[in-house]
């Protein structure tokens, strides 16, 4: 296949929808609901790896790569040698996403696809809810392995190994789950793609397998455990099966009728539902094959104890969507679009925009994004207050705009345990929002904090507005 040169309504769309998620983001962070988790863990280690210095997540307790041996954060510092800015991570999770439909395009015209369907297939990965819903929760450099993902197929497929090399390395430094996703995409090559391709195929696959094998074994029993202290932080949501990753992975073949529990459910019923429903007009039975690499996430999620795991709105159904869309690609290249109410591009592109409108969470930007307007202006004020790299202690929804120093923690009522700080020696400032207090905070525990602080000789109010309060703490004269 010849490269063609990219139709100028898909580049306009791409664009559109490249400022559209970025302006997105934005202004959600500006309005502060944005968080600590994740946005403020990311932001603060990136900002240290720039630095050079020791990149020890204070939000989380741990160095950086002890939370999902993510390495991709490395190399994404020398943006913040330009400038340290957390938009660095907006644009790029934007850029990534937007690169998805670029990649569907192609991937499509591959396998010989006309131009017109291939450009509706872009434009329905760009119209999927999850695509749109994750970008607006904060950033996850796994959102950064969507399109890499798409890339290695569409390298394998013309003959690049090397390209298709690269992007397996980018997928692992993304997120060390996404190893198990690189195996199962082996697995695939080898199955089903080298019918088509044999021996690059081959070798490709028994690379991608011998590579995620190696790298989730290195990650999840000596890189996350030697950088954290402790398990992988996802077992937790596996506690039912077992506290560590071999004891899971016994329990998952030792004690079938717990898993059997899960995926047999109408909570996983309502799940596959989600995730199929936005491009039904694509998909058949008869072309499956292309789910196996979504396969790992696809358990992980349905059997985790976490509701959030199962849902459009958080990062963690994005690994599915690359493999969701190469199995439409497949059924297109074999059929029209089967579904017998939707017979043409129009009504598969009207089909995906209606769930759009039903999943996407835009309305957001007219509910709880506007919770905490009344404090707008105070919270800014009182940002502006905070001159010098100090360390804070903060609401989860302000910690992200004071993420650039080596101390910072959100008001955490669980970390704190119902009571103030033992030691205010951490902080040169303390910022509070008695109004909205924030994720794992109470009206009850910011009040407890404001009065210990009223308390404390070496604090200082140094701003106060509409329940915004800003300590300070009191520099001794030499």
């Amino acid at each position: 296949m010849k490269d063609r040169p990219l139709p100028l309504c898909l580049t306009a769309m791409a664009l559109c929808n490249f400022f559209i998620l970025l302006s997105c983001s934005v202004a959600r962070h500006h309005l502060f609901q944005s968080g600590g988790y994740d946005l403020g863990i990311f932001d603060q280690a990136v900002y240290l790896i720039s630095r050079g210095e020791f990149p020890f997540s204070t939000i989380r307790g741990i160095h950086i790569l002890g939370d999902h041996a993510a390495f991709i954060l490395y190399p994404l510092s020398l943006l913040y040698r330009i400038v340290p800015s957390v938009y660095w991570l907006f644009g790029i999770q934007a850029l990534a996403l937007t690169l998805g439909a670029l990649a569907v395009y192609h991937l499509a015209l591959q396998v010989e696809i006309d131009s017109g369907r291939a450009r509706t297939i872009a434009a329905a990965y760009l119209l999927y809810p999850a695509i749109f819903n994750a970008n607006l929760f904060d950033f996850h450099p796994e959102v950064l392995a969507v399109p890499l993902f798409l890339a290695a197929i569409l390298c394998i497929r013309s003959g690049k190994l090397w390209g298709f090399l690269l992007c397996l390395g980018g997928i692992l430094g993304c997120k060390a789950v996404l190893s198990l996703n690189v195996v199962a995409l082996g697995a695939w090559l080898l199955l089903f793609e080298s019918r088509r391709v044999e021996r690059r195929c081959q070798v490709a696959g028994w690379l991608a397998i011998a590579t995620g094998s190696a790298w989730f074994g290195m990650a999840a029993f000596w890189i996350i455990p030697h950088f954290s202290g402790s398990e992988p932080a996802a077992v937790s949501h596996y506690s039912y099966l077992g506290s560590s990753v071999p004891e899971i992975i016994q329990n998952l073949v030792l004690k079938p009728t717990l898993v059997l529990g899960k995926v047999f459910s109408l909570d996983t019923l309502f799940y596959g539902f989600l995730l199929i429903i936005p491009v039904a007009w694509g998909l058949s039975w008869r072309h499956w094959d292309p789910w196996i690499p979504a396969l790992p996430t696809l358990g992980l999620n349905i059997l985790s104890s976490n509701p959030a795991y199962r849902d459009l709105v958080h990062q963690y159904a994005l690994p599915v969507v690359p493999f969701l869309f190469l199995a439409v690609i497949e059924n297109a290249k074999a059929v029209p679009f089967w579904f017998c109410p939707v017979k043409s591009r129009k009504a598969a592109l009207t089909w995906s925009l209606l769930a759009f409108l039903a999943l996407a969470k835009y309305p957001f930007f007219g509910s709880i994004y506007l919770q905490s307007l009344d404090t707008w202006q105070a919270t800014r004020e009182a940002l502006a207050h905070i001159t010098t790299q100090g360390g804070v202690l903060t609401t989860h929804e302000i910690s992200p705009h004071l993420t650039h120093r080596q101390v910072i923690y959100f008001t955490d009522e669980i970390r704190f345990k119902g009571s103030p700080p033992a030691q205010w020696d951490p902080f040169d400032y303390v910022l509070l929002n008695s109004r909205h207090p924030g994720w794992r905070s109470s009206p009850e525990f910011s009040q407890t904090l404001l009065a210990a602080l009223q308390k404390e000789t070496s604090f200082q109010l140094l701003y106060h507005r509409d329940g915004v309060y800003l300590f300070s703490r009191i520099r001794q004269e030499l």
